[in-house]
């Protein structure tokens, strides 16, 4: 609700994991009566994964376990441009949230210059997000938007750009759009 948030997907296997998935769908339906502003809907891990293929735009938040969110968190990667622009963060409002790209560490590609550093940066705009400081986050989102815009970005975006030219780049927007 604080980022303007308007609905919330829960994805599960409730049809196969029964007794696991029950209790996700029993948390989910009384967590979300406390917010009658949010629209709700639910989907199967299966089903989800086709209607993200067919229409992406019709989500907001989704609330799976671990191990869908990591297949689907790909695909949806996937569907925005890579896992080089994907952003994550696994947030817990009661305790300290863990926010990494999608993608991770990519260690076959560590120290060659090639890694898009994008998705780390706008990881850090979710950090800054969470924290409370939006205007800073939404600055970082535009730089990167600038960057993208100019097609200064590395190999697996269609550039030409090292790792380290990539997040040089988005630091000199960041300058210009602040």
């Amino acid at each position: 609700m604080k980022t303007g948030r308007k609905k919330v997907t829960l994805v599960d296997k409730a049809n196969v994991l029964t007794y696991a998935h029950d209790l996700w769908e029993r948390v989910f339906a009384e967590v979300a009566a406390e917010y009658g502003d949010i629209e709700t809907d639910h989907y199967y891990v299966d089903a989800m994964a086709m209607k993200m293929v067919r229409s992406p735009e019709s989500f907001d938040v989704v609330v799976t376990p671990n191990m869908f969110g990591d297949i689907l968190t790909d695909l949806g990667a996937e569907i925005v441009g890579g896992l080089g622009l994907a952003a994550s963060a696994n947030v817990n409002p009661e305790e300290t949230g863990m926010f990494e790209p999608v993608h991770g560490s990519a260690p076959d590609i560590a120290g060659k210059g090639i890694a898009n550093p994008l998705a780390a940066i706008l990881t850090a705009s979710l950090m800054l997000e969470h924290l409370g400081l939006g205007d800073a986050a939404k600055a970082v989102e535009r730089a990167v938007e600038r960057v993208i815009a100019e097609n200064r970005v590395t190999p697996d975006l269609g550039g030409k750009l090292s790792t380290s030219q990539v997040g040089d780049a988005v630091v000199e927007a960041l300058e210009v759009v602040v």
